[in-house]
């Protein structure tokens, strides 16, 4: 081979060797740039999800600490009776917030139909919080108040009639009227009268009685 056809081979070489050391730079600087953009992403996520948590863990203390003081708008109902009878009861309230009542306690969760006042009382005898909505509350709010139902199992959730305010959270002894389901009041309300001081059997199931709440 003569000296004009090495020179070539070896520009070749050269060259070709060179496109390759090209080659494998760009690839190294794509998989850096994607690794780069996954971490970012992964980061984002992660302090999203953080910031989210850190609010969430917030507005939960936020509400144990409202929990514990005076709830503007509560009313406070004594001397009422717990015998349990047979038959409809005149209560004094709308709705009831305890008295005489059936048997059976009515099983919380979230109903689209009304339930008797009598098997509602013995709920709240066992330490629910019955919140009971006009039935024509806009689907937004029955969402947040099916929500409140879906969480604590102590919850009962029901339409009524003739409320005297759109959304009513009732305990034994203590009742709240609300204007809406999104009143910062309700969740206050829950916290603080669930299975709260004020119930005579705390702890006692509000299942295993009558009824069959909606699916979630």
């Amino acid at each position: 081979m003569n000296s004009t056809r090495r020179s070539e081979l070896t520009d070749r070489q050269a060259r070709l060797a060179a496109i390759k050391n090209a080659q494998k730079r760009s690839e190294r600087k794509r998989t850096l740039l994607v690794a780069a953009i996954a971490a970012v992403v992964v980061l984002g996520l992660t302090g999203a999800t953080i910031t989210v948590i850190v609010r969430q863990g917030q507005h939960d203390a936020s509400i144990q600490a409202a929990a514990k003081s005076p709830i503007a708008g509560v009313k406070t109902f004594t001397g009422l009776s717990r015998n349990h009878v047979t038959g409809t009861v005149a209560y004094a309230q709308n709705p009831p917030v305890g008295g005489d009542h059936a048997a059976t306690p009515q099983n919380c969760g979230y109903y689209s139909a009304p339930v008797a006042d009598e098997n509602a009382v013995h709920s709240l005898e066992h330490g629910a919080v019955w919140i009971t909505h006009d039935p024509h509350l806009p689907a937004a709010q029955l969402a947040t108040l099916r929500a409140f139902a879906a969480k604590n199992p102590y919850v009962l959730v029901t339409p009524r009639s003739g409320l005297p305010a759109p959304v009513v959270a009732s305990a034994w002894g203590v009742q709240l009227q609300l204007p809406s389901a999104d009143d910062p009041r309700l969740p206050v309300f829950l916290t603080a009268y669930v299975n709260g001081p004020q119930t005579p059997e705390p702890g006692a199931a509000c299942s295993g009685g009558i009824g069959t709440p909606d699916a979630p």
